[in-house]
């Protein structure tokens, strides 16, 4: 049967305005965090900065006489941060929509995989050993987490596969029994680090301080190209919601497109655990909020879900590096603070609707 013209006109249209609203909030959220700090400074003065250095449309952007501690304040040490939540956050809440789909269930979260219990690990093993780097600009600490995370989703993949098929409730006790053993493991290193042990909390809490373009640079890839792969399978990944006998009837077969999209949600999962280290609840947070508000088209969802993780980490990272300025409280903290409370409604929310 086609689809009804009206119908899907009226679907484009929503889809479209949606995201451009989301985009214009990503961008309001981007300046207002670069122009909150130490040093406050004026937002038309941030979006003169910033919009000239955008190309093509720079040379409609006035210089309104910004002064030269401004430009190198937001664009050497806010904007990497910022650009680097933007790409965390859309990460997260991208892979945490596509994983609620795939499990069918709004408690699923990017973590479930054991990916941030790799990437602990190989952040431990680099901080406690003071491992050298081979890449400028960037330490070993997210290089060895990225390591680690993508042979813990490689060993988690084969654990699951039976006969060529990765079941999903397989797939997730395999990242549980995982993630267990690798906790224990970085719990015994952490027991013999010594002076390095706050460092390693720290990172564990998730942070995004002392981070720069190095590490945008290292992130995006990886981020860029799984998140596209999850944007190309959304119409699959709405199919194999339906139930595998269905996706197959309308064309799709389940058990490969399962594959891809564990496999990209894994990859964008390791890129941002890496770099910005254990930020929990943003991809259970945001992707349960925008299908309340959105519904469940995976077509909508899951652009809309990057766009608004983007604009929550953002948001959460202003918030941490300026509540008791000039300290400051890991981002993660504050994604605890406000995913705890949501956790738990969506949790009670769920035994309602079933009793």
């Amino acid at each position: 049967m086609k689809p009804d013209p009206v119908t899907h006109s009226a679907y484009r249209a929503k889809r479209k305005k949606s995201l451009v609203i989301l985009t214009i909030l990503l961008f309001a959220a981007m300046v207002i965090a670069a122009g909150v700090g130490a040093v406050t400074i004026p937002i038309a003065e941030v979006a003169s900065i910033l919009f000239r250095r955008i190309p093509y449309i720079s040379k409609y952007i006035p210089n309104i006489g910004a002064q030269d501690v401004y430009e190198t304040i937001i664009l050497e040490v806010r904007l990497p941060r910022i650009l680097l939540a933007v790409i965390i956050g859309g990460a997260l809440a991208g892979a945490g929509a596509t994983l609620q789909g795939l499990f069918g269930n709004p408690l699923a979260d990017p973590y479930i995989m054991g990916i941030s219990s790799g990437a602990a690990l190989g952040a431990t093993i680099a901080i406690s050993y003071k491992l050298p780097s081979f890449f400028p600009g960037l330490s070993s600490v997210p290089i060895a987490a990225f390591l680690a995370s993508i042979a813990t989703m490689t060993a988690v993949y084969f654990l699951a596969g039976v006969s060529g098929r990765v079941s999903m409730d397989t797939y997730l006790l395999s990242g549980v029994v995982v993630s267990s053993f690798l906790w224990a493991v970085m719990s015994f290193i952490m027991m013999l680090s010594g002076d390095s042990l706050r460092e390693i909390m720290m990172w564990l809490m998730g942070s995004l301080s002392n981070k720069g373009y190095a590490h945008v640079k290292m992130a995006f890839p990886y981020v860029g190209f799984g998140i596209s792969v999850l944007l190309v399978m959304a119409r699959d990944l709405n199919l194999i919601c339906l139930g595998d006998d269905e996706a197959r009837h309308l064309g799709v077969d389940p058990e490969p497109a399962k594959r891809i999209i564990m496999l990209a949600s894994s990859l964008v999962t390791a890129a941002s655990v890496s770099v910005g280290g254990i930020i929990g609840f943003v991809g259970l947070i945001v992707p349960h909020t925008v299908r309340m508000v959105l519904g469940p088209d995976h077509r909508l969802l899951l652009p809309a879900s990057v766009i608004a993780g983007g604009i929550f980490l953002v948001s959460a990272d202003t918030v941490a590096r300026t509540l008791i300025a000039p300290s400051e409280i890991p981002v993660g903290v504050i994604t605890a603070l406000v995913g705890a409370p949501f956790f738990f409604y969506v949790l009670r929310r769920r035994k309602m609707s079933e009793s």
